[in-house]
C-alpha cells in the first residue's frame, strides 16, 4: 500500500463508510430484500445489514475478496445469477462506472429488481471532472485489481439511461458530504451523486 492509499484509508474510507451508509439506507424502503452488486470486501452491505435489521442483504462481485463481511456470489460482470424480479432493491455503490458496458449493467440491476435501483455513482461535471476522478478510483481501487475503464457520465447521459430502462429517479441527494470540509472543492464538488429508481410500470 502507498502513501496515498494510507492515506485514504486513514482519512476517508471510515467516512464514507458511515456516511454513504446513512445516505443509502435512507433510500431502501423498509422490509427490502436487497442485492448489491460489486460488494467488494462487502463492509458497506454488513454495516447496512447492522443499521438496518429490517434488511435482508445478498453481495455480488466479480472479484470476490477473502474474508467478506457478508457472502458474496460470484458473477462475470455481465449477467446477474438471479431470476427476473428476484430482489426488492438492488444496490450498485461506485461499480457501473466499472462496467465494460455500464448500461447493460444497470439494465441487469433493473431486471433482477422488483422495485428499485439504489445508486450511487459519479458524474462528470465542471472542470478537470474526468482527471479528478480517475486519480479518485486509482487511489481507491487500482490495489484490489479492479478494472478503471473511467466511464464517467455526465447527469444529462445519466437520465437517457434511465429513461431507456423504464427507470423513473424518486429521489436524488447530490449533495453527499463524503469528505471534510477542507478536501470538498477538490474532491466533492458535484461530482457523485445517490438516487433511488424506481421500475415504471409496463405499459
Amino acid at each position: 500500500m502507498n502513501p496515498l492509499e494510507r492515506l485514504h484509508d486513514r482519512h476517508h474510507h471510515r467516512r464514507r463508510l458511515r456516511v454513504l451508509g446513512g445516505s443509502l439506507g435512507a433510500l431502501i424502503p423498509r422490509g427490502a430484500r436487497v442485492l448489491d452488486v460489486g460488494c467488494g470486501d462487502g463492509l458497506l452491505t454488513g454495516s447496512l445489514a447492522r443499521s438496518r435489521p429490517d434488511l435482508s442483504v445478498t453481495g455480488v462481485d466479480v472479484l470476490v475478496r477473502e474474508g467478506t463481511h457478508v457472502p458474496v456470489d460470484r458473477f462475470d460482470g455481465r449477467t446477474l445469477p438471479y431470476a427476473d424480479r428476484a430482489f426488492d432493491a438492488v444496490l450498485c455503490v461506485d461499480v457501473v462506472h466499472h462496467a465494460e458496458d455500464p448500461e447493460g449493467l444497470l439494465a441487469e440491476a433493473a431486471r433482477v429488481a422488483h422495485r428499485w435501483v439504489v445508486l450511487k455513482d459519479h458524474l462528470l461535471a465542471g472542470p478537470l471532472a474526468g482527471a479528478t476522478l480517475r486519480f479518485m478510483d486509482r487511489v481507491s481501487n487500482r490495489r484490489h485489481g479492479i478494472a478503471i475503464p473511467s466511464h464517467y457520465w455526465e447527469v444529462q447521459r445519466w437520465h437517457e439511461s434511465f429513461a431507456r430502462l423504464d427507470l423513473a429517479v424518486e429521489a436524488w441527494n447530490g449533495r453527499l458530504g463524503l469528505y471534510p470540509f477542507w478536501a470538498r472543492p477538490l474532491f466533492e464538488r458535484g461530482l457523485h451523486f445517490a438516487a433511488r429508481l424506481g421500475k415504471r410500470a409496463p405499459a
